[in-house]
């Protein structure tokens, strides 16, 4: 009898708790975000992840991804609910692969044709790097770096994608449009990027001018990349359209494939990476608003 009672005040106090972060996903949302971004920070300030063998600040990522189980958990939701859906999830992930795939392409091609028309010889090189705002890394071209830079990726493609769409979106969208929603969470990924060119200030590595340029670029850049997976997470019904996007620019565009010259790599990374970018949002919203029309069309009909 005892035993029963016990049972049901459990079910009784989850019920409960489900109930509260239902009423209050926003409140909670905003309290993973400052968790993720404190650990973020002890991570790139203190610990310097990137600096070592696994050239990358995983470890605040690995965090986000376990604080984000047991929000689901204590919400009572699956991760099926917040996007990572098993339904066409090998089709979507390939469209978002494509979708980096052809746009890198471009932005490759059109700044290979710029060095060559400036009398500059370049070349691509396959080889796993560390990001740096300075273009400073080492080569790395055996097989095991290939492997760690994948999975360093997956994990940080999961976390971001998880938290800053399925999450964010979901929980926003209780109270605001699905159109406030993602630009609050693409700004809050805006935010999230900071990080990198005030560390590199404090290091002294650029000047204050150069940081705050570069802050406003990331939040501007990084801005338009959520707006766009969350687009992708719209449009689709799932992330992974935006985790295949996601984890082609981070892994090939900006971690494996370098352009390299007589005067170093990647001189013009942040152009390639902005042009591609500006591509795949152009083509992700123009195919989004057809859809909508469809949909609208199909509706009145």
């Amino acid at each position: 009898m005892n035993t029963q009672r016990q049972r049901g005040r459990g079910a009784e106090n989850s019920l409960t708790m489900r109930l509260y972060i239902k009423n209050r996903q926003s409140s909670w949302c905003v309290v993973l975000f400052l968790l993720c971004l404190l650990a973020r920070c002890v991570e790139y300030f203190g610990l310097r992840t990137d600096q070592t063998l696994l050239g990358e600040n995983i470890l605040h990522k690995v965090f986000g991804i376990a604080a984000l189980a047991v929000l689901l958990k204590m919400a009572g939701r699956p991760w099926d609910d917040i996007g990572f859906r098993k339904e066409r999830w090998i089709e979507n992930l390939q469209k978002g692969l494509l979708l980096g795939g052809l746009c890198f392409a471009v932005s490759y091609g059109v700044e290979l044709a710029l060095l060559a028309a400036q009398g500059v010889p370049a070349r691509l090189e396959l080889y796993v790097s560390g990001f740096s705002l300075t273009g400073a890394s080492a080569k790395n071209q055996e097989t095991t770096f290939f492997l760690l830079c994948l999975f360093v990726n997956l994990v940080n493609v999961w976390m971001e994608e998880g938290i800053f769409r399925g999450l964010f979106i979901k929980a926003f969208a209780a109270r605001w449009s699905f159109r406030v929603s993602n630009l609050v969470a693409a700004a809050l990924f805006g935010v999230w990027h900071l990080v990198m060119p005030l560390r590199s200030y404090l290091d002294g590595e650029m000047t204050f001018g150069a940081m705050v340029g570069m802050g406003c670029g990331y939040l501007v850049l990084s801005g338009l990349m959520g707006v766009k997976w969350g687009l992708l997470y719209r449009g689709t019904g799932s992330l992974w359209a935006g985790i295949g996007d996601h984890l082609f620019n981070n892994t090939i565009a900006t971690n494996m494939l370098h352009v390299v010259t007589a005067n170093g790599a990647d001189e013009w990374q942040i152009l390639r990476v902005l042009l591609a970018q500006l591509l795949s949002f152009g083509l992700v919203w123009i195919l989004y608003r057809q859809k909508g029309r469809r949909e609208k069309a199909s509706g009145g009909g």
